[in-house]
């Protein structure tokens, strides 16, 4: 004899019936077991309604993205705006660190370091006709009344290089310098704040 079962009785609970035949969804008992969208959102408030439509999806566009609402719009149109105006102002030389001086741009700057300033002159050829030669340059401390401090004296020379690039050190640490550059025909006054 074998220990075998039938395949009928494999299950403890082999002689139940679990589930309710299909009838198209419904029980003798009359509940439903299907979803119906439709029949659930005509109860629905128009909140939950307005979350179940369906739109196109629209492709994905670069300045589509950036306008979408009001906020972004607005963000965008603002940066927009204020790239025009650093343009407008930049164009007109507000944010020109610069100076002309005899057909070449000169650009000061200063750097702090320990007890000196170390002065760096960056000059550009405009136009064929720039000055070259000597430039005497004299500093000293702005706002110093004393005349014990003494004016530093130094002497570059412009050449027909386009881009040339002078530096020396002043024995001076002030907030700010007084430079007068010099050639035989024009003098240029300024001052500047070493970083």
């Amino acid at each position: 004899m074998s220990d075998e079962k039938p395949v009928s009785e494999s299950r403890p609970n082999a002689k139940y019936n679990l589930s309710y035949p299909d009838t198209a969804g419904s029980t003798s008992d009359g509940l439903t077991f299907h979803y119906n969208r439709e029949r659930r959102l005509a109860n629905a408030p128009q909140s939950v309604k307005d979350l179940y439509k369906t739109e196109k999806k629209s492709r994905f566009g670069l300045f589509s993205a950036l306008v979408a609402d009001r906020p972004r719009r607005m963000l965008f149109f603002m940066i927009v705006l204020l790239c025009i105006l650093i343009l407008i102002l930049s164009g007109l030389g507000f944010f020109d660190t610069s100076y002309m001086f005899e057909g070449n741009r000169i650009e000061i700057t200063g750097t702090f370091y320990e007890d000196i300033t170390i002065v760096v002159v960056r000059k550009t050829v405009r136009n064929q006709n720039s000055y070259t030669g000597a430039v005497d340059v004299a500093l000293s401390p702005a706002g110093n009344n004393s005349t014990d401090i003494p004016i530093y004296y130094h002497r570059i020379f412009f050449t027909m290089e386009n881009d040339e690039v002078y530096r020396f050190a002043v024995p001076y640490n002030s907030e700010e310098l007084l430079m007068v550059l010099q050639t035989e025909k024009n003098t240029l006054q300024l001052s500047f704040k070493p970083e």
